[in-house]
């Protein structure tokens, strides 16, 4: 595979995550951030607040 995807996982830094990516050969080309929501019902109103958020890195294999 020339390109794979690497996700920072919980309780990862992104620093460590960085590594992970070097250490299985491949280098990063593009950082991606998704928000993570929950719901919360507030007088029968459902509101969305962002919890958290998910880091993925897409690599290419160092040739």
């Amino acid at each position: 595979m020339s390109k794979k995807k690497f996700e920072v996982i919980d309780g990862e830094t992104i620093d460590a995550c960085l590594e992970r990516i070097k250490a299985a050969g491949y280098f990063p080309v593009r950082r991606t951030e998704e928000p993570i929501f929950a719901e919360r019902i507030e007088n029968g109103k459902v509101h969305y607040e962002p919890v958290n958020r998910k880091i993925v890195f897409e690599a290419k294999l160092i040739e």
